[in-house]
């Protein structure tokens, strides 16, 4: 515990702020009230008594009056460029039939491409979708691509697919949507963008996360998603000193299929990236269809989903990493999908040792539909499961997407839980677009899982939203995530109501304030409303500052 009368040094070079009148989420002292954060590190936290005789004329003094400081969320899978086109481009979450989502199109205004993100056929009253030269007139003969919520498949106009040569590909359909190679192409048809445009979409999704106490975003590149060029504009955020945004934090989903494979793709990319995992997908998404089942879809009999890649390719590809000492992994969500993977566990620990397979610490993307015996084998080889409680929030409820999809099946999907008794190291991320950059939003939908034995306490959630990031991508700080003296000043800054310790299990009061605990406080989320950030600063640095804060 921090012993708030000791000497603090204030350096006079270094901009030097101290935050008092509030809350501090902190593990040095549960009852701090202030914080000191000299430049880029914090350097010291206590209270409001030591807090005065430590104010002084040379440094800014901010009077939280009663808000809450709080390490910064980490968003361990994201986006950028997706989700830059997707908050400037149609919005097509609230649309309800082929109809609507037309009058949609036709009234988007502009001259080049129409672009247009959220759908969900499973939330309409009629699922069948518009036909792609309904899209094309609609348009006015501009080309169309607009993705699924799931980003794993999208409506494409005719005049796209003829630009992409979509004749002939697999995942091609008598009508307008397209999935598997057809969807990669269009994408990438739809995503021909100058570098300026590419730069553009990314400030918008990371001004987007600042806005709402995002401190570092993981950035899943692929060559299936936005190519190399995406993934060099997304790294040079780290160097450019022109703007403050978010931390990225890059991977590359491209497979290896030996150890000097790996070293030759990461050598070829130009930028560092912190392993060859992220999106390289073993299977698709269940809204599409297209992640591999054991058995039928319930809603679609004789199909199964696609395995993209065998459990021998995969096995190979975390052998190669594994012997480089950097981190592989996988996009995977069905079950079948997940037999894929942990076979290629299986087969790379023969190879190459387990010691070296869990020292690697490897990272599975999603991992929506695990038993119990898949979650006892991530345990064994130390594999991290990045999952994203966004979905169960949007597609768990009974009569959801995932009941339709999968029946009873979905009562055990998203096992946060399971994950955390069994010892999987876990971390939560939204998929941006997929689901929204909410943080709070997030940690609520672990509190109120559908499943309620998945529930987890709001501690374990905000943790594997926060500190959980920083150690599933390997940082170099072992500090970050938390505010203690030593620690980076990577924190956001939340009006809130009320603060709470909030549990999931209902055998137990699931809200206390008792002080007794000795347990930080976090806001309570049971209001209806999210905590509205006043600030986020990485590093000392500010990324976004709402005016309520200094007024």
């Amino acid at each position: 515990m921090t012993n708030d009368h000791s000497t603090v040094p204030v350096p006079s070079e270094r901009k030097v702020v101290l935050y008092r009148n509030g809350s501090v989420y902190t593990a040095a002292d549960p009852f701090a009230t202030a914080m000191l954060v000299d430049g880029d590190t914090i350097a010291w936290v206590g209270s409001e008594q030591a807090a005065t005789s430590i104010a002084d004329s040379s440094m800014e003094v901010i009077d939280l009056k009663g808000a809450l400081v709080a390490p910064g969320f980490v968003d361990s899978h994201v986006h950028l460029t997706e989700s830059g086109i997707a908050l400037g481009s149609l919005q097509l979450g609230g649309v309800r039939s082929a109809r609507q989502l037309l009058d949609a199109v036709a009234s988007f205004k502009g001259d080049g491409p129409v672009l247009g993100h959220g759908w969900d056929e499973s939330t309409w009253t009629d699922p069948a979708m518009p036909a792609a030269d309904e899209l094309e007139r609609a348009a006015g003969g501009r080309p169309v691509f607009l993705s699924r919520v799931d980003s794993h498949s999208a409506l494409v106009s005719s005049s796209l697919a003829a630009a992409a040569g979509l004749s002939g590909l697999d995942g091609v359909t008598s009508g307008s949507q397209v999935t598997k190679d057809a969807h990669v192409a269009a994408r990438q048809e739809a995503r021909r963008l100058p570098e300026g445009t590419l730069r553009e979409y990314q400030q918008r999704a990371l001004t987007e996360a600042a806005g709402n106490g995002y401190v570092a975003v993981v950035e899943m590149a692929a060559p299936h998603i936005g190519g190399v060029a995406d993934l060099r504009v997304a790294a040079t955020w780290n160097t450019d000193g022109r703007t403050a945004v978010p931390e990225i934090l890059p991977y590359w989903g491209e497979l290896a299929t030996s150890e000097e494979h790996a070293r030759t793709l990461l050598d070829g990319l130009g930028v560092q990236v912190r392993g060859l995992a992220g999106d390289l997908n073993i299977d698709g998404s269940l809204g599409s269809r297209t992640a591999a089942l054991r058995s039928d879809y319930s809603d679609a009999s004789g199909e199964r989903g696609s395995l993209y890649l065998s459990a021998e390719q995969a096995g190979a590809h975390l052998a190669a990493c594994s012997l480089l000492g950097i981190q592989g992994g996988f996009h995977v969500i069905g079950d079948a999908g997940l037999d894929a993977a942990l076979k290629a566990l299986e087969l790379a620990s023969a190879e190459v040792g387990e010691q070296r397979i869990r020292a690697a610490g490897h990272r599975f993307e999603h991992v929506e539909v695990a038993d119990e015996d898949a979650i006892g084998q991530l345990a064994r080889y130390s594999v991290t499961v990045s999952a994203q409680p966004g979905f169960d929030a949007a597609w768990g409820m009974g009569g959801g997407m995932y009941e339709q999809r999968l029946g009873g099946r979905s009562r055990s999907m998203n096992a946060f839980a399971s994950f955390y008794s069994a010892g999987v190291p876990i971390c939560f991320g939204s998929d941006s677009p997929v689901t929204p950059l909410r943080p709070w939003s997030s940690v609520r939908a672990c509190l109120e899982h559908h499943n309620h034995d998945q529930r987890i306490s709001a501690r374990a959630a905000f943790l594997g939203h926060t500190r959980a990031g920083w150690r599933a991508a390997r940082y170099h700080n072992p500090m970050a995530g938390q505010l203690v003296p030593g620690a980076p000043a990577s924190f956001a800054v939340w009006d809130v109501e009320e603060l709470m310790v909030q549990v999931a299990d209902g055998r137990v009061q699931s809200w206390s304030t008792d002080p007794r605990a000795r347990t930080p406080l976090l806001p309570a989320l049971d209001t209806g409303a999210d905590p509205v950030c006043l600030q986020t600063v990485r590093d000392g640095a500010e990324l976004f500052s709402n005016p309520a804060l200094r007024s």
